[in-house]
């Protein structure tokens, strides 16, 4: 359902948040709350910002598949929450039984992962949750309450991850350059901050004339719709290009570097992430331009030895024949629509995690950093 607190226009509603240690936040991605998920309705945007309210797993799970949230930190946050939902009710249906709520969590948790299959942050947010419900021998109601808290807790953590992750990168960059990003990695695509977009807003703020190059990413236009609101919302000057006109402005110097969200990265460093990432790779390494990846451990899988193991999202033919209902192409054309591509590890200067800049040899910097933090393993 739609919440009745929707707002037109590119103000975030309800004015600036507080996340971990008094960082400000400007956009709501999600909220998990008692009895509720509640998602900005990321298909409305940027025309009218209004949000989704979640009463259950299934719901969630819905929101998830059709991409009212989508960005891999999200999609794993939300689950979280939709677990909680899911916790709740199997608490008031079975308050007693131990064996039919868990069968009940099970059951959510087996609808959540088969609606995203790439992004591993999912998975990673099942497994968290897992954990908990797994060790509880309260009774149902007392394990609901901890799988709530533990939901919340993912929430904080990743806005703590991304802020990290932020003041890491803004490092790579200087005053006056200019960066290109790809898709939407951004507030809109964790739970407040962003990953390659939080790169960007950390940079903006350490060194000030920051500007960036949008790619509209076809064919769902994550980058005109969301990473151009999200930086009309932030004050940092964008220009929208379309996907093909990466080339020439990278060819012409326009460029000082690339810096992109990622769905999974395996354990050699090769990372899949919104389709055309791998070719806006290529061109980056062709005239010497550093192509960065910035992203929480938590999307790092190391059960993934490289980019062949990792499964690449196939959606519907007609998110490139037509858009928002509206045929483009001749009725009947076919088309292909792999949601992501990979980008090989010697295309990537530098992974950006919450635990630092990691550099090549990935499958040593990555162990050395999952041995620390906590990867997909």
């Amino acid at each position: 359902m739609i919440a009745d607190r929707a707002q037109g226009g590119g103000a975030p509603a309800a004015g600036e948040r507080s996340g971990p240690g008094g960082s400000r936040l400007r956009v709501r991605t999600v909220e998990i709350l008692p009895g509720e998920v509640v998602l900005i309705d990321q298909l409305a945007l940027p025309q009218e910002e209004r949000y989704v309210r979640c009463q259950s797993w299934q719901q969630v799970a819905a929101r998830i598949t059709d991409m009212t949230v989508r960005g891999a930190p999200a999609i794993g946050v939300t689950a979280a929450g939709g677990l909680a939902l899911a916790a709740a009710a199997a608490a008031a249906a079975s308050p007693i039984d131990q064996a039919a709520f868990r069968a009940a969590l099970e059951q959510a948790a087996s609808g959540l992962l088969a609606t995203r299959p790439t992004a591993v942050n999912l998975r990673w947010a099942v497994d968290e949750m897992r954990l908990v419900w797994s060790a509880c021998d309260e009774p149902a109601a007392a394990c609901a309450a901890l799988l709530l808290a533990r939901a919340q807790a993912i929430l904080n953590d990743d806005i703590a991850r991304c802020l990290r992750i932020g003041e890491h990168g803004s490092a790579l960059f200087k005053a006056g350059d200019t960066i290109l990003t790809h898709c939407n990695a951004g507030a809109l695509a964790t739970a407040g901050y962003g990953t390659a977009l939080g790169v960007v807003r950390a940079a903006s703020a350490r060194h000030g004339g920051i500007s960036v190059l949008v790619d509209e990413t076809r064919p769902w236009l994550q980058g005109a719709r969301l990473t151009a609101w999200e930086l009309g919302v932030e004050g940092i000057p964008y220009r929208l290009i379309s996907d093909n006109m990466a080339g020439h402005f990278i060819q012409r110097g326009a460029v000082d570097g690339v810096v992109v969200g990622a769905d999974r990265i395996a354990a050699n460093g090769d990372t899949a992430n919104k389709i055309g990432t791998y070719t806006v790779s290529v061109l980056a390494k062709e005239h010497g331009v550093p192509f960065f990846v910035a992203a929480p451990l938590s999307t790092v899988d190391l059960t993934v030895g490289s980019g062949a193991g990792i499964p690449i999202e196939e959606r519907s033919e007609a998110e490139v024949t037509s858009f928002h209902g509206r045929q483009v192409a001749p009725e009947g054309a076919r088309a292909h629509h792999p949601a992501f591509d990979v980008t090989p590890a010697a295309n990537i200067a530098a992974i950006v995690t919450e635990a630092g800049v990691l550099r090549a040899p990935f499958a040593r910097s990555l162990a050395v950093a999952c041995a620390t933090g906590k990867c997909e393993s």
